[in-house]
Order: structure tokens, then sequence, then C-alpha cells
């Protein structure tokens, strides 16, 4: 699996919906799919599983709002 489409699943796990897998375009916040709680612990497990350390004030909402763009964002830092 390529490290977007791990993202992309790992973001399906925490907000336990794969409509995410489904339009990686989907604006996660607007939908109501992810919230500050969801964003911390998807911020963990980036740190976990791909030893990214993304500190939560580097996290704007309107850059890292869809699981594309969280992708772009995360392949960026490694």
């Amino acid at each position: 699996m390529d490290f977007k489409n791990e993202v992309i699943s790992l973001l399906a796990e925490i907000c336990q919906d794969d409509v995410i897998k489904e339009n990686p375009d989907i604006d996660l916040f607007e939908a109501g799919l992810l919230d500050s709680f969801g964003t911390v612990e998807f911020l963990v497990q980036v740190e976990d599983r791909f030893g990214l350390l993304v500190p939560i004030t580097e996290f704007d909402r309107d850059v890292w709002n869809t699981p594309n763009n969280i992708a772009m964002q995360l392949a960026d830092l490694r």
C-alpha cells in the first residue's frame, strides 16, 4: 500500500467512515467527519505509524481539510 492510501485508511479508521476512501476530496470538517478530538488522535497515530511529528499548531484546517490534502502535507514532511 502506498503512503497516500495508508494515510487515507488511517483517516477512515479514525473517522469511522469509508466515504473517505470513496471521496478523498471531501472536506472532513464541513462534513462533520473530523473534530478537534479526532484531529489530535490522528496526529498521535501519524507519529506512531509514520514517525512524523506534526505540531497541532501546524494543523491549519484550511489546508488540512481533505484526505488528499492531508496526504500531500504529510508526504512533504517525510
